[in-house]
């Protein structure tokens, strides 16, 4: 420690005490780590050296030795250690010297910091003078984030002869001056502007040009100390200069990795609180660009450095969804601040220009990676759905060419980027006509030394089966222009490598017929991202994917095989949407259900029945029943029956599999096909899917038990829905004792955790609900009853995640359905009706009130509310739910008021329409204390319906004023003793609504 110190006077004394320092920090595998109050003392030490400036003594090459043991030396405690950065001013200081030493060294950069850093949405410091004095006063009088203090900014020390200097983040002048010289500067710049979509310069009336301009006083005034040659790194001058510059971009190259360690020692909270010191912002009109990760991206010399900040930049940006989610364009520029909205939205699109810029300048491959990976990272988190267009289509344009480029890391990351493409929000309007844009389209790069796309026809080459001849005249619509994307992935997995894309053998692996594995794998991963995003383009290309998956499936390599299952599974999956009730999709748009038929025919006549039985291969084999169980219904009805028997054979052997996996896939399946109308009057097939769903539910996996619960509670829906039908038979052929096996099963899941505790109170409530008359009678199924009333009781009472409650909720008003049950007398009746209204009144989710509320109102009887005082409970707590139903701490709850509001008054409603005479004082009693109250949101209610403004309304807007009506026309029927007012004030209530809403409504 003491030699350390910067009183040391031996410079490589100190130098040689601070690597001794950084060793002791390494961590050795076996041995225990330093103990906390040493590593506490190094840190401070590592964070003096840092912070401490160069003495007059020290020469520069000893000083970057310093700083880069002082950075590895930090680095070690984060890694090895574990360390904590709790302390807002300890991050903050760390950071600022991080940041610092990112730029150490760099031309043209002269970095002044602060010594502690803190978090706020806005730019702190800047490399550069500001152009008017009064910029560094408005910019600090800007609020900061989470209200904390900010760091006061030194102005910057102007160096002689950079006065005039304007640097611009749109270009990286090493790379541009490297072998090009500064004459043809402006020229390349005009190639990266016009290959990003921009027609000319100045970009729009904003002013905007002079950001992606490379000035003339940056290109004679930061860089003229650096010839061409001296910017190019990679040149080996063996003169001092050269040493020099490659230990200042070590210093860099350690304060990146130790930012990189940094960032994931502390949570993405803390670190979006400082996204602003280093993610670049749009500069203001006459402002500078600040200093950020892009500058070393654009204008370092060394690739290394340029890859390290990238990187870093995708760590960021990794997991940053929920924060960039606030992000929104505006035109209003007319405002007298920035909204955090703006300010976010404005960093995500300078982001863009910046990374695509770097792209086209780029000349080193692994960085080219870098490059591509980051741009993956931010499309994947960016809401496109509310910035302005545009983002995405330059981004897919600039990203083409390098599909085929020389170096296959190059074209995988291409392809992992077009995947975030397809993927991100999807489907976007914009990508949706990207993906219809011409085959051609977007291809052509002024750039020579980027790799273009072979000949229009390279596609063409793709091989077709029987089944494409076959499955033609049955194809739905579609666009006649070939999709270039699915035409590059099925080339990329299934043609050999010479024929694939021009460019491609020369680095594919040797003896392989086709392009690299890695290659093959993101194609599929991408065409897997459009058939669930965009399946309306996939669906074209339904048979020939069929063929493709098959031939992936078919294959020894089991990692073609698990993502040719996933994609079928995607497929499979886009089709039954199509087939729903609520699909957007036009009949005449949907795949006709007998090319369904010819489809799924191929799969199973295919490698699909092999990678069920692969136990080898235990994940493949779980993904094939995952794919399985995404066979459209009204499919699985048409094929032969040798077929349907197959699959469910499989489907029950599977569940027995000793592998987790595969047993959670093959139950979840059965809960799938359990649900097929084709299948679901079948007792047998029924009986056995709830025999083999049982035993999964003794599983000791927590994962096969939330799966099979999952398809228990199916099982159970389509038990509901047999007994709808007009054939008993179903329900008279249904084993009593397997009903019996169900309830104790489902009652001891009850006490499971709660991914399995949710379905376990879906599948009692629909078994209470479809118990016959003839079980109810029985003296053993009485008690099971009982148990699983408890059961229900419990589990709405209880402090579960809200799903749960909501569940019991739901199936509490299942109970209640069925007439056979004594409802009213039996002694749950009571604790029921107790719990449910306590959860009414007092929960803090009101989609579990609206649950609760929707229960009570289910009975259809009188007497099947008990006694007077238990109606009169029900009536009192809906009333008190009802004044409540705004009281709420959390904002999210808010929305779902008006459809409480709506629940309560139709619960109301419902109650008055059953009243009797004894019930009505008690009612009375409530409409004098709280009746304009009562009255103002049963009004709402009524109006709500005339307008449609209320979709989740149990009644459409014709049927609301019927049912107070009918309540009207109850009371009014009432028999009552001479003299009772209780029905008299109770009918002047109903009628005085109805008059008040008739005549607002002028009817």
């Amino acid at each position: 420690m003491k030699l350390s110190d910067s009183a040391q006077s031996d410079p490589e004394v100190r130098r040689a005490a601070v690597h001794c320092m950084a060793n002791l920090c390494l961590s050795v595998p076996g041995q225990p780590y330093l103990e906390e109050p040493y590593q506490n003392i190094c840190f401070q030490a590592f964070l003096t050296t840092l912070q401490s400036p160069k003495l007059s003594d020290m020469d520069d090459i000893t000083y970057c030795m310093l700083l880069q043991n002082a950075l590895k030396g930090i680095q070690s405690l984060l890694n090895g250690g574990k360390m904590k950065l709790t302390q807002t001013d300890e991050l903050g200081a760390l950071l600022a010297v991080l940041k610092k030493s990112m730029f150490h060294g760099l031309p043209g950069i002269n970095l002044e910091m602060p010594k502690v850093l803190y978090p706020t949405p806005l730019p702190q410091c800047d490399g550069r003078p500001p152009v008017k004095p009064q910029q560094s006063e408005s910019s600090a009088s800007r609020p900061a984030l989470n209200k904390k203090k900010k760091a006061k900014v030194k102005p910057k020390k102007i160096q002689q002869g950079e006065e005039e200097e304007e640097e611009s983040s749109g270009e990286r002048e090493a790379a541009l001056v490297s072998g090009l010289g500064r004459g043809n500067l402006h020229e390349v710049n005009a190639q990266c502007a016009s290959s990003l979509g921009i027609p000319s310069l100045p970009l729009d009336g904003s002013g905007a040009a002079g950001k992606d301009r490379v000035s003339s006083a940056y290109s004679c005034s930061s860089w003229k100390r650096v010839s061409s040659s001296e910017s190019d790194y990679s040149d080996a001058e063996g003169g001092m200069q050269s040493k020099m510059r490659s230990y200042q971009a070590k210093v860099r190259q350690g304060a990146l990795a130790c930012f990189l360690s940094t960032i994931k020692s502390i949570e993405k909270k803390v670190l979006y609180g400082y996204w602003s010191a280093f993610v670049p912002d749009t500069p203001e009109l006459g402002s500078p660009q600040s200093v950020s990760l892009m500058t070393l991206t654009l204008k370092d010399p060394s690739p290394k450095t340029r890859a390290c900040a990238l990187q870093v930049l995708s760590a960021i940006l990794e997991g940053s969804k929920q924060f960039l989610s606030v992000a929104e364009d505006t035109s209003d520029h007319r405002r007298a601040f920035t909204p955090f909205s703006v300010m976010i939205a404005s960093s995500i699109r300078e982001l863009h220009r910046c990374l695509l810029l770097a792209l086209v300048a780029e000349s080193s491959s692994q960085t080219l990676t870098q490059i591509i990976k980051c741009l993956a990272n931010l499309v994947s988190n960016s809401p496109y759905n509310r910035l302005k267009l545009s983002l995405l289509t330059k981004v897919w344009n600039q990203i083409k060419p390098y599909i085929c480029h020389k170096d296959v890391n190059v074209r995988v990351s291409s392809l992992t980027l077009l995947g975030a493409i397809v993927s991100t929000h999807a489907p976007l309007p914009e990508v949706q006509l990207l993906l219809q844009q011409p085959c051609s389209s977007g291809r052509t790069n002024s750039n020579s030394a980027t790799p273009h796309l072979g000949p229009p026809d390279w596609w063409k080459k793709a091989p077709s089966g029987p089944f494409l001849e076959e499955a033609s005249v049955s194809s739905p619509k579609g666009c006649s222009e070939p999709c270039w994307l699915i035409r590059l992935c099925i080339s990329t997995v299934v043609l050999p490598k010479e024929d694939s894309c021009l460019g491609i053998d020369a680095a594919c692996i040797a003896g392989s017929p086709y392009v690299p594995s890695p290659m093959r794998l993101e194609a599929l991963q991408v065409l897997a991202h459009l058939a669930r995003g965009y399946f309306s383009v996939a669906q074209v290309y339904l048979m020939e994917l069929g063929e493709l998956i098959c031939k992936c499936m078919g294959e020894a390599d089991p990692s073609i095989q698990l993502h040719g299952a996933k994609l079928l599974e995607e497929l499979g999956t886009g089709l039954i949407q199509q087939y729903k009730p609520d699909s957007t999709t036009a009949p005449d748009q949907r795949v006709p259900v007998t090319m369904v038929v010819l489809f799924w025919t191929m799969m199973l006549n295919g490698p699909l029945p092999r990678a069920l039985q692969n136990s080898e291969h235990p994940t493949l084999q779980a993904s094939a029943c995952d794919a399985l169980s995404s066979i459209l219904p009204e499919a699985f009805s048409n094929l032969p029956s040798d077929w349907q028997v197959l699959c469910i054979t499989m489907l029950l052997g599977l569940n027995d599999s000793k592998n987790r996996l595969v047993k959670a896939a093959a139950s979840r399946a059965l809960g799938v096909y359990v649900l097929f109308p084709c299948l679901r009057q079948d007792v047998i097939f029924v009986a056995d899917t709830a025999n083999a769903v049982l035993m999964s539910l003794q599983d000791k996996s927590l994962n096969v038990r939330a799966k099979a619960a999952w398809s228990l509670g199916n099982l159970t829906d389509t038990l509901i829905v047999n007994m709808e039908t007009p054939d008993p038979s179903f329900q008279e052929e249904f084993s009593g004792l397997l009903l019996l096996k169900m309830l104790r099963s489902a009652i001891e899941a009850t006490k499971d955790k709660d991914k399995v505790k949710s379905n376990a109170v879906r599948a009692l409530g629909n078994l209470l609900h479809f118990l016959q008359p003839s079980h109810i009678e029985k003296p053993r199924f009485a008690e099971i009853i009982e148990e699983s009333i408890q059961a229900l009781i419990s589990t709405v009472l209880m402090e579960a995640a809200m799903k749960v409650r909501w569940n019991a909720c739901y199936a509490m008003g299942n109970v209640f359905k069925n007439p056979a049950l004594p409802l009213g007398t039996a002694p749950w009746t009571t604790q029921a009706y107790k719990a449910l209204t306590t959860v009414v009144t007092s929960c803090k989710n009101f989609k579990v009130r609206i649950r609760s509320a929707t229960a009570l109102s289910i009975p259809g009887k009188r007497e099947h509310y008990g006694s007077v005082d238990q109606y009169a409970q029900i009536w009192n707590a809906l009333v008190t739910a009802l004044q409540k139903s705004e009281d709420t701490t959390d904002f999210l709850e808010f929305k779902y008021c008006a459809s409480l509001r709506t629940q309560i008054c139709q619960a109301l409603i419902h109650l008055l329409s059953l009243a009797s005479a004894l019930d009505l004082p008690c009612i009375k009693e409530t409409l004098e204390l709280n009746g304009d109250m009562i009255q103002s949101y049963i009004l709402q209610f009524l109006k709500s319906g005339a307008e449609g403004d209320d979709p989740g309304a149990p009644y459409n807007p014709q049927e609301r004023d019927q049912v107070v009506r009918t309540a009207l026309k109850h009371v009014s029927s009432v028999q009552v003793l001479a003299g009772d007012t209780a029905k008299r004030a109770v009918l002047g209530f109903l009628d005085h609504v109805l008059t008040i809403y008739f005549d607002s409504s002028g009817s």
